[in-house]
């Protein structure tokens, strides 16, 4: 009886393929098979052995290559036939990666898994763009949030809680649900005047950042085309990259001088 191969359910990062960890990129080296997201590097990917054969079971909003059953399915029959597997992830696996739920379909068939966590965007973007989620004096605690859930059936956003239980958001998935999140952060009590940052493609060479308030985040967004992936980060700690940007054009003005 053939003996069941390994599956790594790898996070890739937030874009920058050189974010990766040494850990994850052995096992990219090693695989036979990489089933990899939209949101991966394409120059990670020609890391992969020679051989090895690419998958794409990436989602778009409104559009998924292949549903989520079938990746696990796939994932399970690959590794039945004794292969090398790599599930290669954007930005951190368990975080809004629906890793947890790939583990879980391994575990129940009785696959061999790890699991190889990455930087999250929230973290990685965030700081790309000078905004750290955490600052001494502005903000002891932060909170990733996911944004596509402000309607339908699905379970919704304590935004209430939300609103003051923390000192900074980093919202994931909100471009397109930006005005009904600021609706519901406003409506709970937050601050029309609180600092919002608006980062697309953090840590790409395609990085844009953009600041604002939270009063005017949704007109911003729509007025520069703000497009997925982006991370909205809400809170305070926003002052600091403009702080860090001050001191930057003194320093220029300094050495140009």
């Amino acid at each position: 009886m053939k003996h069941p191969g390994m599956v790594s359910i790898i996070g890739a990062g937030p874009g920058d393929p050189e974010l990766i960890t040494v850990k994850a990129m052995n096992r990219l080296r090693e695989a036979e098979v990489v089933l990899y997201d939209r949101l991966v590097s394409e120059e990670l990917l020609a890391y992969a052995g020679p051989f090895a054969e690419l998958v794409y079971v990436g989602k778009a909003p409104g559009r998924h290559a292949m549903p989520q059953e079938e990746i696990e399915r796939w994932l399970i029959r690959y590794a039945m036939d004794g292969k090398r597997v790599v599930r290669l992830k954007g930005g951190d696996p368990f975080v809004f990666g629906r890793g947890g739920e790939e583990a879980l379909a391994l575990a129940a068939a009785g696959i061999p898994y790890e699991v190889i966590p990455g930087i999250t965007s929230a973290l990685g973007a965030a700081a790309s763009a000078g905004v750290p989620l955490t600052h001494r004096g502005a903000a002891a605690s932060f909170s990733c949030v996911t944004g596509s859930r402000c309607h339908g059936d699905q379970t919704p956003i304590r935004w209430d809680l939300l609103a003051h239980s923390v000192d900074t958001l980093a919202i994931y998935m909100g471009v397109s649900q930006i005005g009904a999140i600021r609706e519901e952060l406003l409506r709970h009590g937050k601050s029309a005047s609180t600092p919002v940052a608006l980062i697309e493609r953090g840590t790409t060479c395609r990085q844009r950042t953009f600041t604002c308030t939270l009063d005017d985040m949704h007109k911003l967004a729509a007025a520069v085309k703000l497009s997925n992936p982006a991370l909205i980060v809400v809170g305070e700690v926003v002052r600091v990259r403009e702080q860090l940007q001050l001191f930057e054009h003194q320093a220029e003005v300094y050495y140009g001088s």
